[in-house]
């Protein structure tokens, strides 16, 4: 479908070569491992993964949303969090944003949930 010494790879700088190499990936992704069309698909993709980087940058969430978004995926309630908090009046002042999040708690939710630090402290 795609040869190597066809095609150009090129860096990615406008709107429509970033929907062209999307195309490019979608077209190959199913291709067999080690083939000349997975080295195309593994450089398209890089080039695409940069683009996206500098033009689709995602923004953490702040703390309290990250919280909230774990909160839902593990099914808990507020009720679940009083031991990484200390209470739940706790629990409920900071969710609700009336009272900032301790270090001690910033530990706790990194070292329980997973949630990064930095998301966190931010």
């Amino acid at each position: 479908m795609y040869n190597l010494e066809k095609i150009r790879i090129r860096p990615i700088r406008t709107e429509k070569q970033y929907e062209d190499y999307l195309q490019i990936i979608d077209d190959l992704i199913d291709c067999e491992e080690g083939s000349e069309e997975a080295d195309i698909l593994e450089l398209v993709s890089i080039l695409v993964g940069d683009y996206e980087d500098k033009h689709y940058k995602i923004e953490a969430p702040d703390p309290i949303e990250a919280i909230k978004i774990e909160m839902e995926e593990r099914g808990l309630k507020q009720k679940d969090l009083v031991p990484y908090f200390g209470s739940k009046e706790m629990v409920s002042q900071v969710l609700n944003r009336k009272r900032p999040m301790t270090l001690r708690i910033i530990k706790s939710l990194h070292q329980k949930f997973g949630i990064s630090a930095d998301v966190l402290l931010a």
